[in-house]
């Protein structure tokens, strides 16, 4: 695995802790921000082929 990836991998990892993170305290702001984060992260992974597994259902 090339350090792209494997950045990307935990930079997807980080963000779904911190989203789950938010919505357990009921910050609705930062879980906003969070699932952008994500799904921006989402669109590179598919965009450069890194085939992520979802363990967040956001």
């Amino acid at each position: 695995m090339d350090a792209f990836t494997a950045g990307l991998l935990q930079r997807i990892k980080t963000t779904e802790d911190d989203l789950t993170k938010a919505r357990e305290t009921g910050d609705d702001f930062l879980a906003d921000v969070e699932q952008s984060e994500l799904d921006d992260l989402r669109r590179l992974a598919a965009e450069h082929g890194v085939r992520i597994s979802t363990t967040t259902n956001a």
